[in-house]
């Protein structure tokens, strides 16, 4: 029997041990963070995915001289490249049109490869790509918050008479003053009483980023003037719309 089916106990072991280091290592920076896959969970993955690559490599070495038998040690790896995915996915958590956890499911799935590497002997891409995993996870990560430094980030809730097209209005002033709106949540609010007529009302929360603070107060003052809206607050600053009539502070 061909001695490339065969691997030593030392082997296995080395290999096993070093996807615990590497999928810890990835795994620790998670767990600073405190995300929702950990050092546990990319430890798991990285020893899962070599030990799968161990046997779909070494595993069936007793068959490979066998009559019509082939072996083919790439198609239980495969398997581990599709399945992550569902790993990965319980890690993205959606909160109105706010999405968050895909870098972490991103590190699980680049884990799961990492493994696959150390399993099957390729130690230098294993460890290579857990430098540049690191590398993108610690100083990537800084320099990102250095560039984006400038940018504020400032939370306003305006209540507004639930009618076709205001959403659009207000999306549309917020741009005339150059202010980016990073997502937008929206939930029915009751009702609301201008001039006599109840209405239905909707309150929409807003994200916005722009690299000067009084410019959305300006965009806020605007946007107050329209007939449709109830209200527009910040964290600092509430301002009744121009719909006149019983209208709620949040």
């Amino acid at each position: 029997m061909d001695s490339i089916w065969h691997i030593s106990h030392l082997d296995l072991t080395i290999r096993i041990m070093l996807a615990v280091c590497l999928g810890g290592l990835v795994g620790l920076e998670r767990e600073w963070n405190n995300h929702a896959a950990g050092l546990r969970t990319h430890i798991l993955v990285c020893i899962g995915s070599a030990a799968i690559m161990l046997l779909s490599v070494y595993g069936f070495a007793a068959f490979v001289n066998e009559t019509n038998v082939r072996t083919d040690p790439a198609r239980l790896a495969a398997q581990v490249i599709s399945g992550i995915g569902f790993l990965g996915a319980g890690t993205i958590m959606r909160t109105g049109s706010t999405v968050s956890g895909l870098t972490t499911a991103a590190s699980v799935w680049v884990v799961a490869a990492i493994g696959l590497c150390v399993g099957a002997g390729f130690y230098y891409v294993a460890v290579l790509s857990t430098v540049m995993v690191l590398i993108s996870l610690f100083v990537l990560n800084k320099w990102e918050k250095y560039l984006m430094r400038n940018r504020r980030t400032m939370e306003i809730v305006i209540r507004i008479i639930d009618k076709p097209g205001v959403l659009g209005t207000i999306a549309s002033k917020f741009g005339q003053f150059g202010i980016q709106i990073a997502n937008v949540r929206m939930k029915p609010d009751g009702v609301a009483e201008v001039n006599g007529v109840t209405e239905p009302a909707m309150e929409l929360q807003f994200n916005l980023k722009t690299t000067d603070r009084g410019v959305i107060i300006q965009a806020m003052d605007v946007i107050s003037a329209s007939g449709d809206i109830l209200s527009v607050e910040s964290k600092a600053l509430t301002i009744v719309g121009g719909a006149r009539g019983t209208t709620q502070a949040m």
